[in-house]
């Protein structure tokens, strides 16, 4: 009896506390790795929020020594990297916690692949590169969307390149994701439409991924669905305790569906497009949506019938290209509920900028999981489609 191998799947995940005052519980989980010196990444914004310092708190209570380092841009580059490392290495720590969105935990995972390897960070980009374990990690996310908290990503930006590269590996999955809907409460309504696109773009992607597996398929189903019917209640009642923690799991299962997955056209032209310009992920994956779903379609018809249901559309009685509309005006509607209408002119980008965003476009390892073949005139024609 002969096995084919292209149908198995892995799954990776974190230990995962989830939900309110979970953060309570990091320097429990800190000692439990054998702590002595906890290095603390976070963001300026998240230090004004005073997140920072109730993990620091909270942590020297426990009898830890802590390292704060919030020296991170929204998105977070190279040199902060090494700057981090090396701080993280003159203070001779030994775990790290991070608080923040996508960018402090993305800077805290490459910061623990350079103190474990001795290298830079540079010398990581692409799939499976890393061969000694990073530091233990804590990851904290205080928005609901990026879920670096659970995945196997790491995305950071190298301004000689106007480029943002990925690192994908099961050892940047972090040891223990606390989960915690209350640290979201501090995000801006614009921050909480982002993410929460982010998220939709992340569970939509990963379900019509030529990666995607029943492992990761009722993940983000459940994503989408969660998304289609919270995200803009949220955004009319950003304090709503109930709305944030539904918006929170959404973005937990459709991270630990990307994660294993992986994504496609979006986000691989997403990357290329925010380490040109330096934009807000979720806002560059926004624009870019319903252009790829029209693109994609045709190649995963079926899939994308089930994406539509889970928004909340009723397909009966519809062929595909209704079905195909119906779906690309619901992601549209849904977009401008929350404030995400602009085009990619608005935000500065030209179609001169089309090819070199496109070559990049195609270098992104996402690119390989999308379920339509892409050369580099497609990408270049939905970048126009998105102008």
């Amino acid at each position: 009896m002969s096995h084919d191998i292209s149908s198995l799947r892995k799954f990776v995940s974190p230990e995962i506390i989830f939900g309110a005052g979970s953060r309570k519980s990091v320097a429990n989980f800190a000692s439990n790795f054998g702590a002595r010196h906890v290095f603390l990444v976070s963001d300026p914004g998240v230090l004004a929020a005073g997140w920072v310092e109730e993990i620091e708190t909270l942590l020297r209570e426990a009898g830890l020594a802590c390292t704060v380092f919030t020296e991170i841009s929204a998105n977070p580059k190279v040199d902060e990297v090494m700057l981090g490392a090396e701080l993280y290495r003159s203070q001779q720590c030994d775990v790290i916690v991070a608080i923040g969105g996508g960018s402090p935990m993305d800077c805290a995972k490459g910061i623990g692949i350079v103190s474990s390897h001795n290298g830079h960070i540079l010398d990581f980009e692409g799939v499976d590169t890393i061969r000694v374990p990073p530091p233990p990690m804590i990851l904290i996310p205080t928005t609901a969307g990026t879920s670096a908290d659970v995945s196997q990503f790491a995305i950071i930006s190298d301004p000689q390149r106007r480029f943002k590269f990925s690192i994908i590996s099961k050892a940047v999955v972090p040891d223990v994701s606390l989960i915690d809907p209350e640290v979201t409460e501090t995000m801006d309504t614009f921050l909480t439409a982002c993410t929460g696109v982010d998220a939709l773009v992340h569970a939509i992607e990963a379900y019509v991924s030529t990666g995607s597996g029943p492992l990761t398929d009722s993940h983000a189903l459940e994503a989408i669905r969660l998304i289609g019917r919270y995200l803009e209640p949220l955004v009319a009642s950003p304090s709503d305790p109930q709305l944030r923690e539904h918006i929170m799991l959404a973005s937990m299962q459709a991270g630990l569906a990307f994660s294993n997955a992986i994504l496609g056209a979006v986000h691989a032209m997403s990357h290329s497009l925010g380490g040109y310009l330096d934009l807000p992920h979720g806002l560059c994956n926004a624009l870019l949506l319903e252009h790829v779903i029209a693109y994609n379609f045709p190649s995963s018809e079926d899939r994308f019938k089930r994406v539509a249901e889970a928004l909340g559309i009723d397909i009966r009685g519809l062929g595909p290209a209704d079905i195909r509309r119906r779906l690309m005006e619901r992601v549209i509607l849904l977009k401008r509920a929350v404030g995400l209408e602009a085009k990619l002119a608005e935000l500065g980008v030209s179609s001169s900028d089309i090819p070199y965003l496109s070559k990049f476009a195609m270098q992104d390892p996402c690119i390989l999981t999308n379920p339509r073949k892409s050369s580099l005139r497609d990408v270049e024609v939905v970048y126009e489609e998105a102008l």
